[in-house]
Formats: C-alpha cells, structure tokens, sequence
C-alpha cells in the first residue's frame, strides 16, 4: 500500500473510451439553468472586459463587493470560459467538448490515487464505476459543473504531489509539499472545496504514511501527558509538515475571507428552507440531507437538477419517520470511521481514505457549519463519489475473492456498470435544452415551484405565453408566498396585453413585500430580485399617462426599502423623462452612477437626458464615455453618429463615419445604420456614396420613409430627375399623404417630363391635404400660368398672398400676372417687359421653387432609456431592455445653400417661367 503505480496507455484509453461513450451526446446540449448566467450573462468573457475583472468578480460576472453577489470565487474556471469564448464565442459545442475532456483526465488521475489503496483490478473497477456513474451528468453536461471537474483534477493532483513527500528514512521531502500548497491554491481558485485536499493530506501522512493507529496516538499522547516519555521524533517531523501544510491552509482561508469581504452571501429562505428554520427542525433537516445524499449516490435513479424550496419537506418534529435514515446513516458510518481508525492493516486504510474523500470535500455543502444556497446538489457530490467507487471497489474485491461469490460478483459488478452508463446516456437528453431539463425535474418532484416557475421560462423564452402562464400559475399554488412566481404570473399577462390581471399579479407580490417602516434598513431582508415587483409595477402602470405619478410613487418605495437599488433610479431617469422632467432625471442617473460608474447605460441613458437639455456637449462626452466602457454599445455608436452629424462640424463627420460603419457591421439588418451613412456622404458631397448607401437601407426596409425621399432628392440635386420618379412612386405608394414628395415629384414632372396635367394632381393633391400649403398653392398658380388661364392664376395667387402676405415673390408675381392681363386687355399684341421686370420675374420664379429646394431632409434620432421589466424566481440576472423611438431634426441653412447651388435643371425652368412671363 503506498507505492505510486503509473497508469498504462491501455488503461488510459479504456477509461477515456468510456467516457466518450457516455458522454457523447451531451455535445447536442445547449446552455440550460445556471449556465445562462455563468456563461450567456457574464461579461467576464468577453475579450472586451480586461482580465482583472475576473480576479475581481464572482463565477457569475457581479462584483465580489456587492451584495447580491453568491461569493463564489472560481476565477481560473472563469478563465476557461473566457477561453472557449475566444475560440468559439458561443457555440455550446465547444464547451461541453472541453468539460467531456476534463471528466476523461480527472479519471485517469483518479486510477492513478486508486492504484495507492487498491490493486489494478480494484482500481480500475473503481475508475470505471466513478467515469460511468450518472450523478456526474449534472458536473460534467451542465457547463457551470467544470468548476467541479477542473478543481478536482488539481485536487488530485495535489494529493498525489503529497504522497511523495515522505523520503527515505522516513525524511521530509519539501519540494513535493510546496507543489502540494501551490496545487491547493489553484484547486481552490477553481472552486472553494479545492481546500478540502489539506484534510486528507493530513490524514494520509498520520495513518497511512506513519501507519499511526487511533489506539497508539492515544496510547503515545497518554505517555507523554504524565510524563514518563517524549515524542518520538519521526511525530515531530510529522507534525512539522502538518503545522505547515495547517499554516498555509490558513493563509488561503485568510485571502479567501478577505475576498468575500468578510461577508457571508445572502440567500432567501426558498433556496434553502432548513437555513432560516427553528431548532430542532433546521439540525434535523441538515442531519437528513446526508442520508439523502448518500441515497442518490446509491441508487442514482431519480435526479433532478433543482432540490430548493419544498422538494424536501422540513424534518420538524424527532417522532418523524425519516430520523430513521439519518440514525442508520450515522451508524454505518460511525462503524467505518472506528473499523478504519482502530485497526492496523492495508483493508483498515483504504476503508479510511474513501471515507475521507467522502466526508472532508463534502463538509462545505453540507450547511452543517454555514448555510449554502441550496438543499441538495448533485455537482458537488463529484469529488465524494471517489470515496464511494474506491469503496464499492475494495467491498467487491473481498467479494470476488470468495470462490462462491465470485461469478455473482462479476455479474453484479457488469448489471451497475452497464446500467449506469445507460442512465448516464439517457439523462444527458434531460440537459438538451432548458425544457427538456425542467421537465424531467417535475417528473422527480413537483412540490419545487422554482421548477415550475423554470419551465415558464422556458416557454415563455420561445414565446408561448398562454403554456408558460399556466406554469406559473401552477408555481403560485405550489408556494402561494412565492414573491417571484406571482411577478412572473404578471409579466406574462403583460405579454398577453392582459393589463388589468397583470396588476392584480403584482399586486399580489407587492402584498407579500415586507411592510416599510420609516427607518428601516431592509438591506438583508429584501432580496434585489423581489423589489422588482415595483419596478415591473410602476412600467405596467406608467403606460397609462394619468397614473404617471403613482409609478414614480413606486420607485421612490424601492428606493427608500434599498437604497443601492440601481435599477429603481435607472427606470426612475426614464420615468422622469417621459415626465418631462429632465433635470430630475439627471439627478437619478447621476445617483445610479455613484453606485456603478462601470455601466455604460447608464453613461447612455444620461447622454440622452443631456440631449434633452439641449447640451449635444455633455451628450456626446457622455456617449463616448458609454463607448469607454463597452465600445460595441450599439445605441451609444448610433446615436453618438447622428449628434456628431447634426453638429455640423465637418472635422467630427470621419468619426462619426467610423461609429456607423461599426454599427452596421454589428447590426447589418438595421436599415437605419445605412441611411445615415448615406445622409454623411451627402453632406459630404460624396454622391455615389450616398447613393449606394441609400439604396441599401432600402434594400432592408422597402417602406422606408426617409430613405426613399433623400435618395429621390439626391437624383434631383445631380440632375438625374428621371431616376427620382420610381423612386417616389414607390414613396407615395407607401405614404399617400407625403407632401415633400409630391412637390418634388410635381416639380420633375413640369420641369423634365412637361406633364402639366401630372403636376397640376400632385400639387391638388398637396392641397386637399393641407389646403393652406402655401408651396403647393403657388406651384399650382404656377401651372395656371402655363395653362394661359390668366384669371385663374390671378385668383390663385391673390389667395396664395392671403396665405403668406410677408412673401415678396408671391407679391410681384402677383403684379406681373396682373400687368399681363392689363396689357393683353389694351393691346391685341403682346409686348415684353423691360429688362427690370424679367429680373423681378425670373428672381420671383426662383423663389417660387426656393422652398422645392429647402425640403428638409428628414433623418433618425434615437431616444433611449432602460427598462427593466423582468423579475422573476429563476437564479438570473436582470435583463436590460433598449427601445428606440426617432425624431426628425433639419438641415441646416448652409446646407441648403449648397443644394440650391446645385439644382441646374430647376434655374432652367426659370428661365422658361421668365419667357412665359414675358409673354414671348
């Protein structure tokens, strides 16, 4: 016992090749349960987010100093992601690929710590039953269960660096002892029970390594306490490698405490009932869990990924039946415990080294010292499965020894074998998709309304509102104090368009809410995720716009029961906003910022406030500060663009140009990002460009308003008036009612196709819309004139004058259609004017087609706050939510400047309104 026996390729490959076997299908599952948190959700994978932040944050991405945050320190498991992150982005092949690999070399290394207790056959016998056993679908198939796979390879590896510490002469070896401390630590910055491997190291190097019995420790402490001998000095070197393997445990302890900041996290009691349970019940219950524990690894039959809230009813009274289990449990193992400690001998050993592996990892899941967020997790029983196969292995060895047992014994040891591989096979399926998953839960157990509640969401993920209600509704029956099953009751009927019983649901949750108190701190009482209720509550009712003030009323409540909730100021801003009120909002934005300066919304949601105090400045500093933090913020590119565009300084248009072309390119579906491409090249005089760019928002959106009227004006301006025409047919097919387009279209039809009568039913039409258009009036006096109907134009105009009295060119076209009539009156021949009247006449045309050449052009803005509107039970982070709502800004009077420079076939029709004048 004790000799290190390498592991053969042959050995190496048999176990890897059941590995593969059992777990190949896992390679079809999607991300489910908590790994949409720890992977989806977690910006700490990003490439983006700089590498500190995962010393600095927990396994799910939230800052180790707030409260919400689990204390789960796991970095280097982070770092893994962050890996297959690099390589693959999302795709969930390659990580559960890469968990299938750690599962392979955890049981290779596993034969090899076997090989120290057991004998070949034993150990590989007991490597298979721990590769095949399905209590490791949920470590190995679940992603988030790598933190399990990797912080028990560097476990085992420190264990077995241990076991060569120990030299000739029973002499210390330190280098095999640094490298266990080193392994420890990085064990740990895998996952916390990393630490666990001391104990054993402890206990190996005491029975094992010195071969102490419990009895001569006794006898030796005994001898020396009356003084009648001294430590034998091979103890004391004994004690000097435990002394400094216990110091530096304590120094890891120290760090890991300093990183929790002395803070313990804060669960609700639906995690785990039994934590915020009276005495007996809370020590009954926590004595139950380990039977139960022990139970599945057992009989594997029913698992479940969910144990919280009632799927294990509280052991409340001594007289309860299954105090049974928990006495019969604590025998068994107490006659273990003495078997292995009280006895010399190879079988004594190895009885005690399973039990350890069974025991010291699973002391911090086991909420007998600290109370955990769960009630039963079969992930964390990974690393005490070892002990349970080295077990199974060494009691079906003494089996198998015995030559009427044998045959038996071989084929019992085949039926668990084959069988768990099976159930390993057909339990990967559960973990296909976040359904399938909760499903087979609510199969096992349905007193769990986080299972219901998840299967909701589930459904309500793939849209189907009325299944996902009836879930939630089944949740709320199973717990009717269920904050989080009532809130998502009400989201859903939200979804449905179902107001009135959404607030009802609300309603509900916001009843179960502790009551406030003035004063009262409710900072550990109130779970974050349930002072949502108010949040949801306040967007529900803040729809309407008379209850404005009682959604505000709402968020004031959250804020006053917590007031660190971001998320209360953030949707207090956009309330605010809405309230017209933006000096408020600033205020509640800049209050969000003291509690997180690392959120770009919040840098966006203030930009936007700044926007709405006309400071495009401070916006746009507070847009690039958005874009500091997360530069692919796609609202922050787009509209940090657009208030570079409408700035009319030409130096930041490069810039801008920048922002859209990474915009598009992050969201190339958004017809909105191309056009304003476009309208950048316009104002750069770069046709071809706009023009391309144009014609590709149009491509996405057929019906797009702005685009298809700039891209008809630009043809027009580079004298291509005859491409403008379908253009604007396909305009007005789409918008009847577009007055700019019909001008424009009116305008090309008299100037390049001489259709009159097509003119005259644009500019009618203008008018039957809108019958005081002063610039649809004087065109169609325009078209009286070319008609030769005098007297028609005179009226026309007279009435166009009544519309616009300050304008100056309608008055002396006025006075040149008079003195036309005057004189044909007078004279049968017509005469022309003197060279002053055919300049007032061609200046007073021009400047009846100057506001055809001063059509604004009409561009995007976006207007965005952040809402969120999601609160539910499921262990997930809030979701923010971006709307967009546009504004149509002008051009400025340069600009315009530049397009009437630019329109030669418009001072062509002049010139001809000048000869009709003139009555040539």
């Amino acid at each position: 016992l004790g000799k290190m026996a390498d592991v053969s390729l042959k050995e190496a490959a048999l176990l890897v090749g059941v590995v593969a076997a059992c777990y190949w299908n896992s390679l079809f599952c999607g991300f489910v349960f908590d790994d949409v948190s720890a992977i989806l959700d977690n910006k700490d994978l990003h490439p983006s987010t700089p590498l500190k932040n995962l010393f600095q944050n927990d396994f799910w991405g939230t800052p180790m100093s707030e409260e919400r945050s689990h204390k789960s320190y796991r970095p280097l498991t982070v770092l893994t992601f962050r890996l297959n992150y690099l390589f693959s982005e999302l795709n969930a092949v390659s990580y559960h690929f890469l968990n299938l690999v750690f599962h392979g070399v955890v049981c290779i290394v596993f034969l090899k710590v076997c090989k120290l207790f057991l004998d070949n056959r034993s150990s590989i016998v007991a490597s298979l039953l721990f590769a095949v056993h399905p209590i490791h679908t949920e470590a190995v198939t679940g992603v988030v269960g790598r933190a399990e796979l990797l912080s028990s390879i560097f476990f085992l590896a420190a264990f077995l660096s241990y076991t060569k510490s120990k030299g000739p002469d029973n002499t210390i070896v330190w280098t095999p002892i640094a490298v266990t401390v080193f392994l420890v630590a990085v064990a740990t910055l895998c996952k916390e029970q990393g630490i666990t491997v001391v104990g054993i190291c402890c206990v190996y190097e005491v029975f094992i390594a010195q071969g102490y019995t419990l009895p001569v420790l006794l006898d030796t402490a005994v001898q020396i306490l009356r003084g009648k001998g001294s430590i034998p000095f091979s103890m004391l070197q004994t004690l000097l490698k435990l002394i400094v393997l216990m110091f530096s445990t304590l120094l890891l302890v120290v760090v890991r405490v300093q990183v929790i900041q002395s803070q313990l996290p804060v669960f609700t009691r639906f995690d785990n009932p039994a934590a915020v349970s009276p005495s007996p019940a809370r020590q009954l219950t926590f004595n139950y869990l380990l039977p139960v524990n022990a139970w599945l690894l057992l009989n594997p039959s029913e698992l479940c990924c969910d144990w919280t809230m009632g799927t294990i009813p509280l052991v409340e009274s001594l007289l309860d039946v299954r105090n049974v289990a928990t006495l019969t449990f604590f025998c068994f193992l107490g006659s273990l415990i003495v078997f292995s400690l009280r006895y010399p001998g190879d079988s004594s050993k190895t009885v005690l080294m399973a039990l350890c592996l069974i025991v010291l990892p699973f002391i911090p899941a086991s909420n007998l010292f600290f109370p955990v967020g769960f009630v039963v997790a079969e992930r964390v029983l990974y690393v005490p499965s070892m002990g349970f196969c080295i077990l199974v292995a060494h009691g079906w060895k003494k089996l198998s020894n015995k030559s009427v047992l044998r045959k038996i014994s071989w084929v019992c040891l085949t039926a668990v074998l084959f069988t768990h591989a099976l159930k390993t096979l057909h339990r990967n399926w559960d973990w296909e998709s976040e359904y399938t998953l909760f499903m087979s839960a609510l199969k096992v157990n349905k007193n769990n309304a986080k299972l219901w509640n998840n299967v909701g969401h589930a459904l309500e993920n793939e849209k189907n509102f009325e299944r996902a209600l009836q879930f939630f509704i089944q949740a709320t029956q199973v717990q009717p104090d269920d904050i989080g099953a009532h809130m998502n009751v009400g989201r859903t009927y939200k979804n449905l368009n179902k107001t009135k019983e959404a607030e009802e649901s609300y309603m509900i949750a916001k009843s179960l809410m502790p009551q406030i108190i003035p004063g009262k701190k409710y900072a550990a009482r109130v779970a974050p995720n349930h002072l949502n209720v108010y949040i949801n509550l306040a967007n529900l009712i803040r729809a309407n716009e008379s209850r404005l003030e009682e959604a505000d009323q709402l968020y004031r409540q959250a804020i006053s029961m917590r007031p660190d909730f971001k998320q209360a100021y953030i949707s207090r801003g956009e309330l605010l906003l809405k309230m017209n009120k933006p000096l408020k909002a600033k205020e509640a934005y800049l209050r969000a910022l003291e509690l997180d300066r690392t959120n770009a919304d919040l840098w966006y949601n203030l930009a936007i406030v700044y926007i709405e105090l006309k400071d495009p400045t401070e916006a746009l500093k507070n847009f690039n500060r958005a874009l500091e933090l997360n530069p692919t913020h796609k609202l922050a590119l787009f509209n940090s663009a657009l208030l570079m565009q409408e700035s009319g300084d030409a130096r930041l248009r490069p810039e801008a140009k920048q922002r859209l072309l990474y915009y598009v390119k992050e969201e190339p579906q958004d017809a909105n990002g191309y056009f304003n491409l476009g309208m950048l090249a316009m104002d750069d005089k770069k046709d071809m460009e706009a023009e391309t760019w144009m014609k590709k928002a149009i491509e996405l959106q057929p019906n797009f308003r702005s685009a298809l009227f700039n891209l008809a004006l630009l043809y027009s301006q580079t004298a291509k008036e005859l491409m403008a025409l379908p253009i604007l047919e396909d305009l007005l097919r789409y918008y009847p009612d577009h007055t700019k387009g019909l001008i424009l279209k009116g305008d090309i039809l008299m100037n390049q196709k001489k259709d009159i009568s097509g003119a005259k039913t644009c500019f009618e039409k203008i008018l039957e819309l809108d019958p005081n258009n002063v610039q649809g009036k004087h065109n169609l006096c325009v078209v009286y004139f070319e008609e030769r109907d005098l007297v028609k134009a005179e009226k026309c105009l007279v009435e166009t004058l009544a519309l616009a009295p300050h304008e100056e060119y309608i008055q002396r076209h006025l006075s040149i259609v008079r003195s036309k009539i005057a004189s044909l009156s007078a004279t049968e021949q017509s005469s022309l004017p003197g060279d002053g009247t055919a300049a007032a006449a061609a200046e007073g045309k021009k400047n009846s087609f100057q506001n055809l050449k001063k059509v604004k052009i009409e561009q995007k803005t976006t207007q965005t706050t952040v809402d969120n509107n999601k609160g539910d039970s499921k262990n997930k982070k809030g979701t923010e939510k971006n709307t967009m709502e546009k504004e149509t800004p002008k051009k400025s009077t340069k600009e315009i400047k530049d397009i009437e420079k630019k329109r030669v076939a418009a001072l062509k029709r002049l010139e001809e309104i000048e000869r009709i004048l003139n009555g040539e």
